[in-house]
């Protein structure tokens, strides 16, 4: 898929909040070995005065400041994520107000599971390269949740980035095409007034996640006439470091290729913010020339593949922001299972 009009990314931004829970101690809590083997060392967890909108906020900012455009040029505020603070109200329309983009703005809040934020990232493509908008704002950001006791305790994670696409001229990154790979595999999912979603174990694997994410990847290689060794970084989508490694060595990916983009292991999985901070984290290293193949996945089920140019603009305008490896070095440690309940919002009263 192209569109009409040659488009970028001309601005990006990451964040991740500073708690940070050690997976140990969520174990030792459950009565888990020290020895047991854990799919990552420690995962992040939203500050009690933040959630998915402030954490939105705080990314956009920084992909704006990179970009050097005005807000108020800004014509579309899109917003991806599985953990919204209101379930009626918007979360775009809060994000487009902080950042001085209203009112001429398109805003809505887009739902995938972990692929929200890249079909925020497919729809501002689309309404730039068409035409319709300047520029456009795309979010992943989540503040996951997950069951007390269940496995994705030990992944489900805060944070996310986002991207603001504009006209190519203006690139750190051009966007040289995308596909998306959707069918109906229900491999993960949550009903309505229930707290904490569930797997549908025996489609996690293959049915979803590799067949997914390998349907788009191959498919966007192939209608681009590309292989895996015409790009320098790739990124796909990280629940868990095993299933990202896998589909990366299977598409013929080496792990210099993915290395700077797996956040998963320091942070967890931010599902909807997890491929999105990956790319966010891929940028932050890219030199001009450099390919860089990014490859989404969101329970459901579906994958949103995109094959990015990076532009000498980028490095000019890398230090004007964060990086993600900035986000990673500041951290506070939650040493007890109790305090991490209470902030990650999961001790009810009513």
């Amino acid at each position: 898929m192209k569109t009409t009009q040659e488009v970028g990314i001309v601005g990006y931004g990451a964040y991740v909040p500073r708690p940070r829970v050690p997976t140990r101690a969520i174990a030792a809590a459950w009565g888990r070995s020290d020895e047991a083997r854990l799919p990552v060392r420690e995962k992040s967890v939203p500050a009690l005065d933040e959630d998915s909108i402030t954490m939105s906020i705080e990314a956009a900012r920084s992909a704006v400041a990179r970009a050097r455009v005005a807000p108020d040029r800004i014509r579309a505020v899109w917003v991806g994520s599985e953990s919204k603070p209101y379930a009626v109200k918007p979360s775009s329309t809060v994000v487009a107000e902080a950042i001085g983009a209203t009112p001429w703005v398109s805003a809505a809040d887009l739902e995938f599971a972990c692929k929200a934020g890249s079909e925020a990232m497919q729809a501002a493509y689309a309404f730039v390269g068409s035409g319709m908008a300047g520029y456009a704002l795309a979010i992943g950001m989540d503040a996951a949740q997950s069951k007390p006791g269940d496995q994705l305790e030990f992944t489900a994670a805060a944070g996310g980035a986002a991207f603001l696409f504009g006209p190519s001229p203006e690139a750190v990154a051009r966007v040289e095409g995308s596909l998306s790979y959707v069918t109906d595999t229900p491999d993960f999912f949550r009903r309505q007034h229930m707290h904490y979603p569930e797997h549908g174990h025996r489609f996690t694997g293959e049915p979803a996640y590799f067949a997914h994410s390998r349907g788009a990847a191959q498919g966007l290689l192939e209608s681009l006439g590309r292989r895996p060794s015409d790009y320098r970084w790739a990124v796909f989508h990280q629940p868990n470091p095993k299933f990202m490694r896998r589909i990366a060595a299977e598409m013929e990916f080496t792990e210099q290729q993915i290395a700077p983009g797996a956040v998963v292991d320091r942070i967890g999985n931010t599902y909807s913010g997890a491929s999105l901070l990956g790319l966010a984290a891929i940028l932050d290293v890219a030199k001009d020339g450099d390919r860089i193949f990014f490859c989404s996945y969101g329970s459901g089920a579906g994958s949103d593949a995109f094959s990015l140019l990076a532009t000498r603009r980028l490095e000019e305008v890398r230090e004007e922001a964060p990086s993600v490896r900035d986000y990673l070095a500041r951290r506070h440690e939650i040493a007890d299972y109790g305090t991490y309940l209470r902030m990650s919002g999961k001790i009810r009263l009513l």
